[in-house]
């Protein structure tokens, strides 16, 4: 029944994946957490490694699916991706040796404060106005037409989007999406783009899950162990969101900005009372 039920949820990663940028972090951490509460305060850190291991499949799914042209607006964008990496690294390094309860209403407390942010503070759901286009350049010559690709993000918030994803197990989405939509980007672009960024934060997150360990006599009994991530949840996560994430990129639907902006805080809404009565 556990993994019936954490194929169901998959289908709702596959969701969240595609259509909000989520990889599975905010869906998979309070599922995670529900299905290993046998390990006791470990639950917690099993549940934010396997989230970077369901989060690496889904946006790298996603990712590879999404047509190469959307994917050029990240040219540019190579320093932005190191500090992504680089941040994702030491916040899963610190994770390892965090205490679990800390963790979790860490948990609790940044998704909280991230609700009130994009329901109070103008930008998200009430997005500024585009500035006005300037006037077309003079012609260039033939070798200098290309105009130098920027970044969807100052490359400077790398390094801290990086570590507090990794460090919650969240991928990063809820950061950089409505960073991306504040920066005037509508949000099926924002939420398009937070799948690479995504999987950035969370290779090396995974990697250095996989090398971790668990000392509980509970964590010893548990076979789908391997490092800090269960086997089985991530199996049962992503065989249902791959199919749905397939479907979704193929033939997205067709979701009004403001309404996919207020369905993104709902989802985060929804979320967090999991989280809070999961384990």
């Amino acid at each position: 029944m556990d993994f019936m039920a954490l194929l169901g949820i998959g289908l709702l990663t596959g969701v969240t994946t595609a259509l909000f940028g989520f990889g599975g972090g905010f869906v998979a951490v309070p599922v995670v957490v529900w299905a290993d509460a046998a390990l006791g305060p470990d639950a917690m850190r099993v549940a934010v490694a396997t989230s970077a291991l369901v989060m690496v499949v889904n946006a790298g799914f996603a990712t590879a699916v999404t047509p190469r042209r959307t994917l050029a607006a990240l040219r540019g964008g190579g320093p932005l991706l190191a500090l992504l990496a680089a941040g994702a690294a030491a916040g899963a390094f610190a994770v390892r040796y965090a205490p679990a309860g800390p963790v979790r209403w860490a948990f609790l407390g940044y998704l909280a404060l991230t609700i009130a942010d994009l329901a109070l503070r103008p930008g998200f759901l009430r997005p500024h106005p585009r500035p006005a286009s300037r006037p077309a350049p003079r012609p260039r010559p033939a070798a200098d037409t290309a105009a130098p690709a920027r970044s969807p993000l100052p490359a400077v918030l790398g390094l801290p989007i990086g570590a507090v994803a990794a460090f919650l197990g969240v991928g990063g989405s809820v950061l950089t999406v409505p960073a991306m939509r504040r920066a005037g980007h509508p949000m099926r672009l924002a939420t398009v783009l937070a799948n690479p960024l995504t999987l950035v934060v969370t290779l090396p997150a995974t990697a250095v899950s996989l090398s971790g360990t668990l000392d509980s006599a509970a964590a010893q009994a548990h076979a789908h162990l391997v490092g800090l991530v269960d086997l089985r949840a991530a199996g049962a996560l992503l065989l249902g969101a791959l199919p749905v994430i397939a479907v979704l990129r193929r033939r997205p639907p067709r979701i009004p900005d403001r309404a996919h902006a207020w369905a993104y805080l709902a989802l985060l809404c929804v979320m967090t009372a999991a989280m809070a009565f999961a384990g």
